[in-house]
């Protein structure tokens, strides 16, 4: 496919925040950009602010008429139904259809293409590595998976020779890449409605890994049975942080690397997860030749991504954050990193669970996960792409958890509760449109803050 003789570029399913990063890149080369999605949220209004025409209606009507067959290709999103008109009526007439993850391998496979595995980690390691080879001159253009605070935008750079993307394990996205340097950052089970075991998932990640040829261009952790360059925080490994503490809410932290010792980076981002990320990120860059001044700069100045450990209040007397995580892992790297930082408090978690298929395959680990907060409020299962299963419900999930200070809200009920807890450290948890309703959390928390 020669993206050169494509004039128009149509996306069914536009505000997902991966496909909104290529529509972002396919704008700024100069294509015409279009799409549908099925409701209006923060990110389709940013692209439509762009310039980029949406509309959230399923109608063949709405598809640009002079979108031709031989000029025009179309992207969609593996969450849409296969009974979507729109989509039904682009594969009638023989459009160029592809999935997102295609369109990545198409874009990368002729760059110098860096590849972010793992089932948590993806969308911070990735943006830190953007950043650090942005910031460092390199010709680079980065595809997130999160609106990254330091350019308020998925895409970083515009670059032609050098490409970051994350490496999507969901319906094996991640196989249709050509990875020069790539790093695994973790292989939990996750996704089990799509690949049914965790033998199946660990098996399509050392797929994914036999596609970095040269073992010394793959970083991973050192608990995964993989061959690559190890990378650890206070353990024996290849790149090893150590010496590590706090000084002004930052991290401080030593390297070891596989020929010399690096001192003194400095890096803001809370948790020892993201410190991982941050690590995992200076070793492939380090790999990639970038000067260890630009790395520490970097990463000194790198302000996080929304919806990842994002403060929207902080204040002595109240502190408001929002995270993204959807996964048991995740869900305790937010705990470690609030009760590193605020020991002693009172914190209440707001967690909406994210697919029914998910809550039923991990519920023990989300009860353990979700116990350790001092105050649980437990919003429905947001259904994504699912229907109903028969009883997986909150009610079911909240009947696991051990804290006995928990309840079931409402979306309309869930601010109010909100505001009767006396807890100073609030915590909302989620992956679905909880995200969509940050900004009236964060107003009605200031006002009883004043």
């Amino acid at each position: 496919m020669n993206l050169n003789q494509i004039h128009n570029v149509y996306f069914i399913g536009i505000g997902g925040i991966g496909m909104s990063a290529l529509a972002r890149y396919f704008k700024y080369i100069g294509k015409q950009v279009s799409g549908y999605d099925k409701t209006p949220t923060i990110l389709t209004n940013e692209l439509i602010e762009s310039g980029i025409d949406i509309h959230f209606e399923d109608d063949i009507n709405l598809i640009p008429k002079d979108y031709f067959v031989e000029n025009t290709l179309v992207i969609i999103t593996p969450a849409v139904p296969k009974t979507h008109a729109q989509w039904n009526y682009f594969l009638e007439r023989n459009y160029q259809v592809k999935k997102r993850a295609e369109v990545l391998g198409i874009i990368t496979k002729d760059t110098f293409c860096f590849a972010v595995a793992g089932t948590h980690g993806k969308t911070t390691t990735s943006s830190i590595l953007g950043h650090i080879l942005h910031e460092s001159g390199a010709d680079v253009t980065a595809f997130i998976g999160g609106i990254v605070e330091n350019y308020n935008s998925n895409l970083i750079g515009s670059g032609k020779t050098v490409t970051v993307v994350e490496a999507d394990e969901f319906d094996r996205s991640f196989l249709h890449l050509h990875p020069n340097i790539a790093c695994v950052t973790s292989m939990d089970a996750d996704h089990l409605d799509i690949y049914g075991t965790d033998k199946a998932i660990k098996e399509s990640f050392t797929e994914f890994a036999d596609k970095v040829e040269d073992k010394s261009n793959l970083f991973i952790t050192t608990d995964l049975p993989l061959s690559g360059v190890t990378v650890g925080v206070n353990e024996s490994a290849a790149y090893n942080a150590f010496n590590i503490r706090i000084e002004n809410s930052s991290y401080v932290f030593d390297v070891q690397t596989p020929t010399t010792l690096l001192k003194d980076f400095r890096f803001g981002l809370p948790g020892r997860h993201n410190l991982m990320n941050a690590l995992m990120a200076l070793a492939m860059a380090v790999n990639f030749g970038t000067p260890t001044d630009a790395i520490a700069k970097a990463l000194a100045s790198f302000k996080g991504i929304r919806r990842r450990f994002s403060y929207q209040i902080r204040t002595e007397n109240l502190v408001y954050i929002d995270d993204y995580a959807h996964h048991p892992t995740e869900i305790n790297a937010v705990h470690q990193a609030v009760r590193e930082l605020y020991p002693g408090k009172k914190v209440l978690a707001v967690f909406q669970p994210h697919l029914f298929s998910r809550t039923k395959d991990f519920a023990d680990d989300f009860a353990k996960s979700l116990s350790q907060f001092d105050e649980v409020l437990l919003m429905d299962i947001y259904p994504a792409r699912e229907l109903p299963m028969i009883g997986i419900t909150s009610e079911w999930l909240l009947s696991m958890i051990e804290n006995q200070d928990k309840k079931i809200v409402s979306k309309e009920g869930l601010i109010p509760a909100m505001l009767k807890s006396d807890a100073t450290i609030l915590v909302t948890i989620g992956a679905g449109d909880i995200g969509e309703m940050v900004g009236a959390i964060k107003t009605a928390l200031n006002e009883k803050n004043i």
